[in-house]
């Protein structure tokens, strides 16, 4: 793919906060002919577009839908209308995630913890991908790019994060065999990058520590490297590079020395015990 996206059409959900934010601001800056911008918050995404036209100008065109990613039919609702007015992104980045409380697994509540944080983290990546996908593989001379937002949680089991850490290793596993299987197929005009970052300063984690060799991560920081790594259609992209050594050194320590040593010895286990998240 060239050095920018201009030109492109980017789809980009969670787009009204956080990353999502950044990484549309990033696409009009460099000149995509369209970027779709999915979230919840219509509040937010207005409150972007307007932020964003002056940059867009006339070379950018900007859509929202508020689309409540818990529900696959709203889904495909809003799959239909931006193929319609826009046509099939070129690069789409399943951004949006969710996380809930600081609590143990059995103090939380199935219907509003547990099923919401996999519908939205786990399931719908998925769902927007397959509404998309077929119509990028088509289009086999234009090169497309998925970048799927895991977590280094997905690698690793935490504390008073259950039900994240699985939603983020189902979202890996499927990210993964995904770009297996388009290189199998011989649909080697999609790439997928899956990103793994620790925690970062948006607000989303607030009052969680960065465990030892583990900073938070700045904001400006993680998106220039997935910007480059989805560019480049990187297979994997770790964040810090320290998330790799967790990694490893997981599969090569007896379970109890790896507790000690990385979940209690550099703070991993209690990184989570003064979340807050936005209030």
């Amino acid at each position: 793919m060239a050095r920018t996206v201009r030109g492109a059409r980017v789809l980009i959900t969670g787009a009204a906060s956080g990353m999502g934010r950044a990484y549309a601001e990033r696409a009009v800056a460099e000149g995509a002919a369209s970027v779709a911008l999915w979230d919840r918050d219509g509040i937010g995404l207005a409150r972007l577009v307007d932020e964003l036209a002056p940059v867009a100008g006339r070379r950018t065109e900007l859509r929202t839908d508020v689309v409540e990613l818990g529900e696959m039919g709203a889904i495909a609702k809003h799959a239909q209308q931006v193929r319609k007015q826009l046509g099939g992104p070129d690069v789409l980045i399943n951004n949006a995630g969710i996380v809930r409380g600081n609590r143990y697994f059995w103090e939380t509540d199935n219907g509003d913890d547990t099923r919401a944080t996999m519908r939205v983290n786990a399931l719908a990546p998925m769902y927007v991908t397959r509404e998309f996908l077929p119509g990028m593989i088509a289009d086999a001379y234009r090169e497309k790019r998925i970048v799927n937002i895991a977590s280094a949680a997905g690698t690793l089991g935490n504390p008073r994060m259950a039900v994240y850490a699985a939603s983020k290793a189902a979202l890996i596993g499927w990210s993964d065999s995904l770009r297996v299987e388009l290189e199998q197929a011989d649909h080697t005009n999609v790439k997928v990058t899956t990103v793994t970052p620790s925690y970062i300063s948006t607000g989303m984690f607030a009052g969680a520590t960065g465990p030892v060799l583990a900073p938070v991560l700045e904001p400006d920081y993680v998106v220039d490297r997935v910007w480059r790594a989805m560019l480049r259609g990187e297979p994997l992209l770790e964040l810090p590079g320290t998330v790799r050594l967790s990694r490893a050194l997981r599969a090569l320590l007896p379970t109890r020395v790896f507790d000690a040593v990385v979940g209690e010895g550099l703070g991993v286990y209690r990184s989570m015990q003064g979340f807050t998240g936005r209030r």
